[in-house]
């Protein structure tokens, strides 16, 4: 059996891959109550620069785990300590732009290690030649997240920026990475299982919001109607075997646009996918013991800001894999932003409203489609 047709050999997500995400709920859920506790600009702000820095590597993960099974003791044991370095990541949250900068820098610096140290042992001549020449850009990043650790929080947060526009930039600089070889059920399959894990945060938003509150009708309803809206969310990234089209689309592409297609889809539009998860988390949490209240403007717009950049990533997904039209996400995302003075009435009416504009949308194209 050839080199390429070995690459090309499909299999399932294991089990190992699944373990390893539980590091990511803890995660999310770290990234969803810093947020929640800082509502403002700034924290708005340190959270995004945070999630784009783990998604960058986590993605990576995704990607080595494409390309090289977890199927020996010695792989095992290397992801056991990339998700050992994630845990200590996301022990830092809280406080990364505190003291906590330094933890947060050392166990990115370990993921990057083992990555890149893998990724280029055992990757395949293909896989591992593009990822010798990523290696660099991400190591690089990993100095910046590293380095900024050590400096007072506004250089940390320049620094950690810095890192992410070295990571956005980094596969236009090395223009081979159409090299790396995709497997596409496996790679769909991984994402998907990335955003359940993040609507799963959601789903303990709810929870934790209703935590030591008298079971009421009223907080029955909110969290009814929390529940609704995470499972519209859900519609828009599943529904219609939306992942399988996904999978069709990616497998039918050449290996070079197969790459690029991954870099832009499960990348670029993935991110602000998890993000608005992140920030409509954060809005249900603030609602569900405050339903009959009015939100302030932050939770309103956690509601119907997350909503429209979750609808805003799913477009450019779509858009990049040609798997459907979008004309009613724009109008939902629209919709979704429009709601915000509703919350500022009257919290569990946005919630609502939104599952309104949801389930609009699911009509719409549901006609669209017949």
């Amino acid at each position: 059996m050839s080199a390429e047709t070995h690459e090309e050999t499909e299999y399932r997500v294991s089990t190992l891959e699944l373990f390893f995400d539980l590091v990511f709920v803890f995660t999310i859920t770290q990234l969803t109550g810093t947020l929640a506790d800082d509502t403002s600009p700034l924290g708005f702000a340190q959270v995004v620069i945070m999630l784009f820095v783990i998604l960058w590597m986590y993605f990576g993960y995704v990607w080595l785990t494409n390309a090289v099974p977890p199927n020996t003791t010695v792989r095992r044991l290397l992801l056991m300590a990339g998700m050992g370095g994630f845990l200590v990541i996301a022990l830092a949250i809280p406080n990364a732009f505190g003291t906590a900068g330094v933890a947060f820098g050392i166990g990115y610096l370990i993921v990057n290690l083992v990555h890149s140290g893998l990724f280029i042992s055992a990757g395949g001549p293909g896989s591992a030649a593009a990822m010798a020449r990523l290696a660099p850009f991400n190591l690089g990043s990993a100095g910046l997240v590293f380095a900024g650790g050590f400096l007072p929080p506004t250089a940390r947060a320049a620094a950690w920026a810095a890192a992410v526009v070295l990571m956005v930039v980094s596969p236009y600089v090395n223009r081979r990475h159409g090299e790396f070889r995709i497997r596409s059920a496996h790679f769909v399959e991984r994402h998907g299982l990335v955003v359940i894990v993040a609507l799963g945060e959601s789903i303990i938003a709810i929870g934790i919001g209703a935590a030591g509150l008298p079971l009421s009708l009223q907080l029955v309803v909110a969290a009814l109607l929390g529940l609704a809206l995470v499972y519209a969310l859900w519609w828009c990234y599943f529904g219609r075997e939306q992942d399988l089209r996904a999978e069709h689309s990616l497998a039918a592409m050449s290996v070079p646009d197969r790459a690029r297609a991954a870099i832009s889809a499960f990348g670029w539009a993935h991110a602000p996918i998890l993000l608005g998860v992140v920030v409509v988390a954060v809005g249900v949490k603030k609602t569900i013991g405050h339903a009959t209240e009015h939100l302030h403007l932050s939770g309103a717009l956690a509601l119907g800001g997350g909503a429209a950049i979750f609808l805003v990533g799913e477009i450019y997904f779509r858009w990049r894999l040609g798997i459907g039209t979008n004309t009613y996400r724009v109008i939902a995302a629209v919709a979704s932003l429009a709601t915000v003075p509703v919350g500022l009435w009257l919290a569990i009416a946005q919630v609502a409203a939104l599952v309104l504009v949801f389930g609009a949308l699911l009509v719409a194209e549901e006609k669209l489609r017949a």
